[in-house]
């Protein structure tokens, strides 16, 4: 059965006129799509404006306005659907489900791969590691993916491994957090650092590219280093660095290796190779067709 979305909506018309309220669309449930479009319909009357007005901030026409509040959301994308939900103060995010908690686990799995992965390559430059390090300071409290020290430099390194962003915003204000904290986790661990990356390991994969370019001036400002850079200063680290580190997805690795075992099998030279379906469908071929086949070809 394929997947579909459930429309999750929170109350909007008794909130604030400034504040955004979500609509969650999750996967996994039927679309009321109906529901949807009451409650865009319901937030644009409190803020008391026309469809024409909320057409004009989403950059859609009025009759794009009219088939979301009506809920005949089957032909508009997901784009057209958060501009108009945006012009009235909305916020449209969405939520994937597979085979009950089995995303879930599939997402640690990922996550703790990468994990190793790095812990793995940063051990292999002389840093000591402590994967999963959590902290209680100053009635903060909180874990890091990985926190390493390199005493030769007197370099503290921390790490946070993502297999996906659900909020910019918040990851960032997170690790800023962590990284203001450093200095006095390490001295709880007995380190004096003179030098400080903190570092965003993103998967290697398009979809995580697209966000550092989308959101460039975030990531300029807050994490400006690239993977080169991140690892050039991992094995020498004489200053202090922000960035972001793309790394090779060890499950990808591990389902291509799993791939690779399937090898091309060659007709030897003369023989003819058996048919291939190319639409899809099974070919079945007897000794005797190809023995005739063979027998055509060398008479002719």
């Amino acid at each position: 059965m394929p997947p579909t979305v459930r429309a999750q909506i929170l109350s909007a018309a008794s909130a604030r006129s400034d504040y955004p309220q979500p609509i969650v669309l999750e996967h996994g449930g039927g679309v009321d799509e109906v529901q949807v479009g009451s409650a865009i319909r319901a937030v644009r009357l409190h803020l008391g404006l026309r469809q024409s007005d909320v057409a004009a901030r989403a950059g859609v026409s009025h009759g794009t306005v009219s088939l979301v509040e009506r809920g005949l959301l089957g032909g508009l994308t997901l784009r057209t659907l958060r501009c108009v939900a945006a012009a009235v103060g909305v916020s449209v995010s969405l939520s994937a489900r597979w085979r009950g908690a089995d995303l879930a686990k599939l997402l640690d799995e990922r996550h703790a791969l990468m994990v190793r992965d790095v812990v793995a390559r940063v051990a292999a430059l002389g840093w000591q590691t402590r994967p999963e390090h959590t902290f209680s300071l100053r009635g903060e409290r909180g874990s890091i993916d990985i926190l390493a020290w390199q005493a030769a430099q007197r370099a503290l390194l921390l790490v946070e491994v993502k297999t996906r962003i659900v909020d910019l915003q918040d990851l960032l204000s997170t690790m800023d957090r962590k990284r203001r904290l450093a200095p006095a986790l390490a001295r709880e661990l007995g380190w004096e650092p003179v030098g400080m990356g903190s570092v965003l390991v993103l998967p290697d994969d398009t979809w995580a590219r697209r966000v550092v370019v989308r959101f460039g001036p975030l990531f300029e400002s807050a994490l400006p280093a690239r993977t080169v850079d991140v690892r050039r200063w991992l094995a020498r680290p004489e200053r202090s660095i922000r960035g972001v580190w793309f790394l090779p997805d060890s499950t990808v690795r591990s389902t291509t290796a799993r791939r690779a075992g399937r090898q091309r099998i060659r007709t030897r030279p003369g023989r003819l190779r058996p048919p291939v379906a190319r639409s899809g469908a099974t070919v079945a071929v007897t000794a005797a067709t190809l023995a005739t086949l063979e027998r055509t070809s060398r008479s002719t």
